[in-house]
């Protein structure tokens, strides 16, 4: 089977998903410069397509920085902020309406043989953001740089409902009509924040978050953030960190942040389990809960291939169904990625640990250690003081875990009597 089928069968839950739903996407100025602009173009394009509701707000700051050396202008910053005296702002309505014509542009293509081709997109823009000055800071006057004080809701939710690909420029304008020059992620998050949007998703030059070995963190919550802004300091990744965070703050279920250089980075994020990039949510993107009627069909796609090896113990839909309640889960993003099982004994003060499966993606990962702390604590809560495991593959596993080598003889009598000497398991006990 061709890849892209399987690909394309797998991503139809996350297409269902974000019909119909609202995403902010933020493209710095650099993005828009790097060659991969015009793939990020056809994702978003697809993404129209796919019966997304988009708002493009794009980034200028290499363009403007260009223009002020092609003036023999010095750029002037006040913590990490553009300070934009009048000559400083020509160069930004210049490079700004320069780029806003080129995006348009580039969203207007319909060639043949290209992922343009049919797409007839209207891409609307205009005074949709009302801006305030900064003002002095610290004795420091940013003339007009500003901020974003509103931004048209209404005005903007009714381009989207007529199917236009709403384009924010980093500029603001005030009721005394001044032009303020704004900062790209300040009005993408406001921009998420005023429409209610689903998703926030912030392009950057790295992956996402990538942490102080160098790896890159695919999940945070926003409380979670701070502790990274400190190790970083002052650089564009903490910019955009604090953006998706104060977005998840201000009642976005979901902020991402992906790299404009990596060829397919957003359709990876949006529509695979694991994504690419990193992810802020309120929410957990993967939780370790009680299992529920409706896990059943997961949790038999998940244990039926380790029970046709002989790795478990097979169960029926039936003999599921009327377990489920000993059943504990891993779930990420719907899926049942991981399970365990506690059966207390009878006429004991022992419990047994089985079906302990892990899906062989998500190995490694620690899963197997949340679920044995999770069975090992509903053990105690039921007051069993022994935990006994049989297994056939993974002794050692369990014995690293503190499991000690354990015999059918030491098996309560309920459980000795079903003990199966063909399958010849292995047995262990833990006391807890």
């Amino acid at each position: 089977m061709p890849d892209y089928v399987n690909w394309l069968r797998h991503a139809s839950p996350y297409i269902n998903a974000h019909r119909d739903c609202t995403f902010v996407v933020m493209l710095p100025g650099d993005g828009v410069e790097h060659p991969n602009f015009g793939n990020i173009v056809h994702d978003l394009v697809l993404l129209h397509s796919l019966g997304v509701r988009l708002v493009l707000v794009h980034g200028s700051r290499p363009q403007i920085e260009a223009r002020l050396a092609a003036r023999g202008l010095t750029p002037h910053y006040h913590h990490g902020m553009r300070i934009t005296d009048a000559a400083t702002l020509e160069c930004v309505i210049d490079a700004v309406g320069q780029l806003r014509i080129a995006i348009e542009a580039r969203l207007s293509m319909d060639m043949a043989s290209s992922p343009m081709q049919g797409s007839r997109l209207r891409v609307a823009s205009g005074n949709l953001v009302t801006a305030r000055p900064i003002g002095v800071l610290e004795g420091v006057d940013y003339h007009h740089t500003g901020e974003v004080r509103r931004v048209d809701r209404k005005g903007i939710n009714r381009l989207l409902d007529e199917r236009s690909i709403v384009l924010l420029s980093p500029l603001g304008y005030s009721p005394t009509g001044e032009t303020f020059n704004l900062a790209c992620e300040d009005v993408a998050t406001r921009a998420a924040i005023d429409l209610g949007a689903d998703k926030l998703l912030l392009f950057g030059a790295d992956p996402g978050l990538i942490d102080e070995n160098g790896r890159l963190v695919r999940e945070l919550r926003p409380q979670q953030v701070p502790a990274h802004l400190q190790r970083l300091g002052s650089n564009y990744q903490a910019e955009l960190l604090d953006a998706a965070a104060e977005a998840c703050r201000g009642g976005v279920a979901r902020s991402h942040i992906v790299s404009y250089a990596e060829d397919g980075a957003l359709l990876t994020e949006l529509f695979t389990r694991d994504g690419g990039g990193t992810l802020v949510a309120q929410e957990q993107f993967e939780v370790v809960r009680e299992a529920a009627i409706e896990d059943v069909g997961g949790l038999l796609d998940l244990i039926s291939p380790l029970e046709e090896q002989g790795i478990l113990v097979r169960r029926s839909r039936e003999v599921l169904e009327r377990e489920i309640e000993q059943f504990s889960v891993v779930e990420r993003e719907g899926m049942i990625i991981a399970c365990a099982a506690l059966y207390q004994i009878a006429d004991s003060d022992a419990g047994e640990l089985a079906c302990l499966a892990v899906n062989p993606e998500y190995r490694h990962g620690g899963r197997g250690d949340e679920l044995l702390e999770r069975i090992e604590t509903r053990a105690r809560a039921q007051g069993l003081k022994t935990l006994f495991v049989l297994t056939t593959r993974t002794a050692h596993w369990f014995r690293e875990r503190g499991f000690a080598p354990s015999s059918v003889e030491r098996l309560p009598s309920a459980r000795a009597s079903l003990y199966n000497y063909q399958r010849n398991s292995k047995i262990f006990e833990k006391a807890l």
